[in-house]
């Protein structure tokens, strides 16, 4: 008998495993992508160490590591090297083709490329795009427009709206920075949107209360890029808001949906070598991340793939400094800023005391000789201020970096969702691309 009850519960086990990986095997109907612009792995272990409570010896998980499935190779066309920028690396999200650095979804002899966002919309579902950059930055572009460079932003922005099918913009909801592009003398791209049905917003507010029956929006929230997470005032948006509110407004087109989401200010740090400004913009990014999870889960009937473009800045958790290679990283003292440099700089710029500035956003210890370095520098130099104020966060808190540019080592992967168990492994940046590719261009099940 007990050998019966035993038969009959290992064949219940096989029924609901058998079961789940059908689920798994569906075609979505919806399709989220999410881009942690320059998120290497390196990013990844400083966020976790950063999100950890400290309670135990082992670091609390981040949203991110529920899903984690495999990497990503990031390399470029070979024309340019084996290190990538983000409008090659999103045109291969976009179009599942490699190109050169600086290319907007054009392959390497400039010609067009079609993108998942174009062939999503040519099968009748919603699209939409979202960003903390300007909505016409690299990444974002290269899922809407084309050029055969990523410095063309009044062609890009203009492209937006003139880049039609079926007498349509192709991208259904817009959110991000950028209005000084698209509020423009000799065009105003807004009024355009709006005489096609666009409802527009600026704000916080205004985003909240989008109406209920809006199927196109456009929010563009600061004249260029959006600030830092840590900067934003009330009436600034979160990734996590503009991310759920595409959704909402997505999700009403019954034949599905795909949209892009990318944390574009996590590159911008690493550029900068800025630690702090990369704990903001990954708390940012993994807000929007459990959304679209969220959502995902109750939906059933949505991918979601996070990954990044590229890793940007080399970062280590470890530095040497006055000759000794300490075996610690400073993530106690990361853990006590309020806001980011820019806004340390911003507020110095008002008091003239930049050492001041710095004390007042962090539990930071200055000695005598770092004070009065500090307040020499010329605050009327932003490059020079900046660089300055993030070396010397990096000395205290033991933080590494190889560059102020990309690096070519491979970034990871999350999936959740229908077939997402298809994207296990190693796995190159056009075959994401490719596979999104798939999923749009046939009927889900």
């Amino acid at each position: 008998m007990k050998k019966l009850v035993v038969l009959i519960l290992l064949l219940i086990g096989q029924q609901v495993v058998a079961s789940e990986v059908s689920e798994h095997e569906k075609k979505p109907k919806n399709v989220i992508l999410m881009i942690g612009d320059g998120m290497g792995p390196s990013v990844m272990k400083a966020y976790r160490m950063y999100k950890d409570n400290g309670e135990s010896n082992v670091e609390n998980k981040t949203e991110f590591d529920h899903y984690l499935i495999g990497s990503v190779n990031t390399n470029p066309n070979d024309r340019d090297g084996n290190i990538t920028d983000s409008a090659a690396s999103a045109t291969a999200y976009a179009t599942g083709i490699k190109t050169y650095n600086g290319a907007i979804s054009v392959d390497i002899n400039q010609k067009r490329l079609e993108t998942v966002l174009e062939i999503a919309k040519k099968h009748g579902k919603s699209t939409g795009l979202v960003a903390t950059s300007e909505i016409n930055h690299a990444t974002p572009a290269a899922f809407a427009t084309h050029t055969d460079s990523r410095r063309n932003k009044l062609e890009i922005a203009n492209q937006f709206y003139d880049n039609q099918i079926n007498n349509q913009p192709v991208t259904d909801v817009i959110l991000g920075g950028g209005l000084d592009f698209f509020a423009r003398q000799d065009r105003n791209l807004v009024s355009a949107f709006q005489s096609k049905g666009y409802q527009f917003v600026s704000n916080k507010t205004q985003l909240e209360k989008v109406k209920s029956d809006s199927k196109k929006l456009l929010g563009l929230f600061a004249p260029v890029a959006m600030a830092k997470k840590w900067d934003r005032d009330e009436n600034t948006p979160s990734l996590s808001l503009m991310t759920d509110k595409a959704i909402d407004v997505l999700s009403r087109n019954p034949k599905g949906f795909f949209l892009m989401v990318e944390g574009s200010q996590i590159d911008w740090a690493g550029h900068g070598n800025d630690i702090v400004s990369v704990l903001s913009e990954m708390e940012d990014f993994e807000a929007a991340v459990k959304t679209a999870m969220d959502f995902a889960r109750k939906d059933k009937n949505t991918l979601v793939i996070v990954t990044a473009d590229h890793a940007t800045g080399g970062l280590s958790l470890g530095l040497k400094a006055d000759g000794k290679a300490y075996y610690q990283w400073g993530v106690e003292l990361l853990k006590t800023f309020k806001y980011t440099p820019f806004k340390i700089i911003e507020l110095a710029k008002h008091s003239g005391n930049l050492a001041e500035e710095l004390k007042k956003a962090s539990q930071i210890k200055l000695t005598a000789d770092e004070i009065t370095s500090l307040n020499k520098v010329d605050l009327t130099d932003d490059r020079t201020v900046y660089y300055v104020l993030n070396q010397l966060i990096s000395n205290k808190t033991y933080t590494g970096w190889t560059t102020s540019g990309h690096t070519a080592v491979d970034v990871n992967l999350y999936a959740f969702g229908p077939g997402s168990n298809q994207l296990a492994g190693h796995r190159d940046n056009t075959e994401i691309g490719q596979f999104i590719m798939s999923l749009i261009s046939t009927k889900g099940e």
